[in-house]
């Protein structure tokens, strides 16, 4: 078994927590940052969920992405990085530079201190947000690696700071990264066994669906299961060919949010009792939208495809992830057993 060691930043996160799970079962010593040691605990309890108990191959240091303090301890022996810590939406944003500013320092902080050190290789986790957002009306599909988010079309905040930080790590390692490798993963929207509270923003689809929101917009979207999405990082992490490669995380075709609903009630039984099959005309949600600017971002997405492929994982490095529907009936069923959807 391997005792190499590897840096996860940010291990309170939903994709961070399933990539240390996977390390650990693969043999290696994790070190992970978190920006306070007083969620070293609930971390530990989170990764219990996942079947990883107490142990001695896991271990916690402060770091935070907006100051240099603790990251030459952070990386110091590490042959790896994943490096899946982000600024990520607080209510203080008020400019776009309040985004994509820190998103960029970040990614150059820990990958000058992963150089530094001697680190062989960084996977950074990206996103779909650098790929697939932007691009004009009859833009090909499906989306794939080649592509980069167009920051001078109609995007957001938090995609843009995904795509100039990604931009910026890609930069680094060509004019400063003196033999340091980097390879991205840039997972769609990511569902699967929760952990804990604090889960990714996709789950919130299936935890509303689950609690009676009324009706699906004409929404599509691919999924992923974190499980693979993590076990994608592994590959990225060590397979020869991932070196200086991005990588879609994705299952299948995309899914408009019906059939979604629709898989639920299929599989779920009684539990889905609450979720609606009813399909929204876009004329309902650009009206729901006057009344509730929390759901502008549903009127560009109406009708849009968001379809990607992953054959470039598959092919290249034998990744081969669950069904879509399999991810989101795991992503319902840890809702529910860990007491976090409210059924009537």
């Amino acid at each position: 078994m391997s005792k190499e060691i590897v840096l996860v930043t940010g291990g309170t996160g939903f994709i961070a927590q399933h990539c240390i799970i996977a390390l650990l079962k693969n043999g290696y010593t994790v070190r992970t940052t978190v920006r306070s040691l007083k969620r070293e605990a609930e971390v530990r309890q989170q990764l219990k969920q996942g079947e990883v108990e107490e142990n001695a191959n896991l271990t916690f240091v402060v770091a935070d992405l907006i100051s240099d303090e603790g990251w030459a301890d952070a990386v110091a022996g590490c042959a790896y990085v994943m490096h899946g810590a982000s600024p990520t939406p607080t209510g203080d944003q008020v400019t776009e530079a309040d985004w994509v500013q820190p998103a960029i320092e970040g990614n150059l902080r820990v990958l000058r201190a992963a150089r530094d050190a001697g680190v062989k290789r960084v996977v950074l986790t990206s996103a779909f947000g650098a790929i697939g957002v932007g691009h004009p009306v009859g833009y090909r599909r499906p989306f794939d690696e080649t592509d980069w988010s167009d920051v001078s079309g109609d995007v957001w905040p938090y995609q843009k700071s995904k795509t100039l930080s990604e931009r910026a790590a890609w930069h680094f390692i060509e004019e400063e990264g003196r033999g340091l490798e980097l390879s991205t993963i840039n997972p769609v929207a990511v569902l699967g066994p929760v952990l804990g509270a604090d889960y990714s923003h996709s789950t919130r689809i299936i935890k509303n669906m689950l609690e009676g929101e009324s009706g699906c917009p004409n929404i599509n979207s691919c999924f992923v299961d974190v499980r693979d999405v993590a076990n994608l990082h592994l590959l990225a992490m060590t397979h020869p060919a991932a070196k200086g490669e991005r990588f879609l995380a994705s299952s299948g075709n995309s899914l408009t949010l019906l059939q979604v609903a629709q898989t639920l009630c299929d599989r779920m039984g009684s539990e889905a009792r609450n979720v609606s099959t009813q399909r929204l005309s876009d004329d309902e949600v650009r009206t729901a939208a006057n009344k509730n600017p929390v759901m502008l971002g549903m009127v560009k997405l109406l009708g849009v495809d968001m379809n990607v492929t992953h054959a470039k994982a598959t092919n290249l490095l034998g990744w081969m992830p669950r069904a879509p529907e399999e991810a989101i009936i795991a992503t319902a069923k840890s809702l529910l057993a860990l007491g976090l959807v409210k059924i009537n």
